[in-house]
């Protein structure tokens, strides 16, 4: 399926009692969540707001999950929200804090289980907020084979010019090795297809995407050569 599943031993809200004035919050915490399944945008916009305010998502392996699940989000700012919130979980907080190593080690699982349906969601974000491209790399690294989603969106002509850049952005940024061989493969596709479309004098719609996409895809694969 494409949403993650919780691992086994999921859900647990003790986290949120474990941890110095969590007790007295959980109930906002508990409304938070249940308003991030409303139809309303503007509650769901509070909620997540309410979440971050409070450092649920990283004190609660729970909270994290569920924020997980809303990378599909339809709201493209909400979901740019999203992604803001769940990259904190895996950075230091103001003081230099990290968040407990349970909760980042959570978060890293249930993004591993993200498929093309949650990487196309990210690369619509990344696309739309260029200052958000190093969080949106921050959860791909923790998708071991995200590379094979990324190249399967990239090579897909019926995706958006946009998107598909994004893809080989991401798949440089990130470092998937192993996609390197698909990579080389797909530049050399371009070049010919360039290559015929200039000894005919001929340039389309099709041609102008693909002048466009190469020098990403021949950075992404200098990237990956280079590490």
């Amino acid at each position: 399926p494409d949403i993650p599943q919780p691992i086994s031993h999921q859900p647990q809200l003790l986290v949120l009692e474990g941890s110095l004035g969590t007790v007295e919050i959980f109930p906002a915490i508990w409304k938070a969540l249940e308003d991030l399944t409303r139809e309303d945008e503007a509650a769901r916009a509070s909620a997540l707001e309410q979440i971050a305010d409070m450092g649920a998502a990283r004190i609660s392996p729970v909270v994290s999950y569920f924020l997980v699940t809303r990378i599909i989000e339809p709201n493209l700012d909400l979901r740019a929200r999203v992604v803001e919130i769940l990259s904190s979980v895996l950075t230091a907080d103001e003081n230099g804090l990290p968040s407990p190593e349970d909760v980042r080690n959570s978060l890293r699982i249930y993004l591993a289980a993200i498929r093309t349906r949650q990487i196309y969601a990210l690369l619509q974000v990344s696309a739309q907020y260029p200052q958000l491209e190093s969080c949106i790399t921050l959860l791909l690294s923790a998708s071991s084979f995200g590379g094979n989603h990324l190249v399967d969106i990239l090579e897909e002509r019926k995706n958006p010019l946009n998107i598909r850049k994004q893809a080989a952005l991401m798949i440089g940024q990130v470092g998937y090795l192993y996609t390197l061989p698909a990579m080389e493969k797909i530049a050399g596709r371009l070049e010919a297809h360039l290559s015929g479309q200039k000894s005919m004098n001929f340039i389309n719609q099709s041609s102008s995407t693909e002048t466009e996409l190469l020098p990403l895809v021949k950075e992404a694969i200098n990237s990956l050569i280079s590490q």
